[in-house]
């Protein structure tokens, strides 16, 4: 848990996560600690603590595990080839459903949309996720309202995001909403995210 008091938020970490799925919303999010007054604390964590291989195969190495990182305000959970497993596995997705009771801000980038929908998160909710699965999210769960359009669908403790760089655009909406716009701003700012296509 934060020591500071502060919000704590993590971003769970897994084999074959998407790599920008985790280090878009991370770097927003820990830009996040150096303008606010609301002091919120980010971290990675897997479930064992162990390291995990990612999609493109970059190595990381996450700060807690799932039995330590604490109770969280925010947990960011990203898409990748590694959420296949995880949407079969019935211990991972009761965790999910654990974690979503005393968590009031679950939000999934990409295909971890995917997982949330097998773990009965999202039923009869509006949410997205990359383009090339909203068949695959409407077959989880049927109930299920997919928005092909949005960036990003803030249902209040369920957030999701399109594919990828989405997450960032997410990351900023949740620093709107959970301080103010003009921080958000300033993040944006500091990260010089200025998203006009060069291609």
């Amino acid at each position: 848990m934060s020591t500071d008091g502060g919000l704590h938020i993590g971003v769970l970490v897994f084999d074959e996560a998407e790599e920008l799925d985790v280090v878009g919303p991370f770097q927003v999010l820990a830009e996040w600690q150096e303008h606010s007054e609301v002091k919120p604390h980010v971290s990675t964590f897997s479930r064992d603590g162990e390291g995990v291989r990612l999609a493109k195969g970059m190595r990381l190495v996450p700060a807690r595990s799932a039995d330590d990182v604490g109770p969280l305000h925010l947990l960011v959970y990203p898409g990748g080839w590694g959420t296949r497993t995880l949407m079969a596995d019935p211990d991972h997705l009761e965790w999910l459903r654990q974690v979503r009771v005393q968590t009031p801000v679950v939000a999934s980038v990409c295909t971890g949309a995917l997982v949330l929908a097998a773990a009965g998160l999202l039923s009869g909710r509006p949410a997205t996720t990359h383009h090339d699965h909203y068949d695959d999210l409407a077959r989880i769960d049927p109930s299920v309202v997919v928005d092909t359009e949005a960036r990003f669908v803030d249902d209040g403790d369920v957030v999701t995001s399109a594919g990828v760089s989405a997450g960032i655009d997410m990351a900023l909406h949740l620093v709107a909403r959970l301080e103010s716009p003009e921080v958000a701003r300033a993040v944006r700012r500091a990260l010089q995210y200025d998203p006009v296509p060069p291609v």
